[in-house]
């Protein structure tokens, strides 16, 4: 199992001095972020979806092997609501394709008032093409049922788990080959970090879950203060410590304080 281990974006005031050194140009941010870490869940395709040239200008700015995983726009998931998903997938998946061999992932973030709607969730899966890998990540109860899962395994997609204060906000299904994990908020002081033993606990759930030649991808959604950078790097080692692989996060030595 590959744990491909990031965070959610990168533009962070207040990750100066703590993973972006004093005096580092914003310009420079996502290179400095890319030498530290190899894997990214660009947040900002969801509020604004950059244009082609602007995918391609971040593929040039990272090395080989980076990969960037690509947040749904609103438009598609929170506006549309997922109805009529034709174009709002084909303009995605043409801007997205900027990024040629770095692309990763697209996560489908649904609206936590959106009601499971099966048939919605089966139209919108059917514009990806297979090679694309794609998580959802519904936040509305009624998702967790036996037609949605087959919805999901049908199409080969993941279903996003996800993590709030330390435990499971999602059911632990496994509806593909790879996997997605996202960290919202830790219980551990000070907030919003995670403790050791919810770091521990779910590399030990993603190691039962996923087999040494599959890959998963996680992300910390729990940027405030620099939360995310440590708790990643520190997710990493409690992943290696189970004799795991985890793509490279930054040295606890090259982190700063809070």
């Amino acid at each position: 199992m590959v744990v491909h281990v990031g965070t959610s974006g990168w533009q962070y005031d207040d990750w100066r001095g703590v993973l972006y050194p004093d005096g580092l140009a914003q310009r420079r941010w996502l290179e400095h972020y890319a030498e530290a870490f190899a894997t990214v869940e660009n947040n900002s395709a969801f509020y604004r979806l950059p244009k082609r040239e602007t995918f391609s200008s971040w593929r040039e700015r990272v090395p080989a092997g980076f990969v960037m995983t690509v947040k749904a726009s609103r438009y598609l998931t929170h506006i549309r609501r997922l109805r009529d998903p034709e174009e709002p997938v084909r303009r995605l998946l043409g801007v997205a394709a900027g990024l040629g061999d770095r692309l990763g992932p697209v996560l489908v973030q649904l609206p936590p008032t959106l009601r499971a709607d099966p048939v919605l969730l089966d139209r919108c899966l059917a514009q990806f093409p297979r090679d694309v890998r794609v998580a959802v990540e519904p936040r509305h109860e009624t998702w967790w049922n036996d037609e949605v899962r087959s919805v999901l395994e049908r199409h080969g997609a993941a279903l996003c788990w996800a993590d709030r204060l330390g435990r499971p906000v999602t059911p632990l299904w496994r509806t593909a080959p790879w996997g997605y994990l996202r960290f919202h908020e830790g219980a551990a002081h000070p907030w919003p970090a995670y403790g050791d033993r919810a770091l521990r606990t779910w590399a030990g759930r993603l190691a039962e879950a996923w087999t040494d030649d599959e890959d998963v991808f996680v992300y910390f959604n729990n940027d405030p203060g620099g939360a995310a950078v440590r708790d990643a790097a520190r997710f990493a080692g409690a992943v290696s410590r189970d004799g795991r692989t985890a793509t490279r996060t930054p040295s606890s030595s090259s982190i700063g304080p809070r």
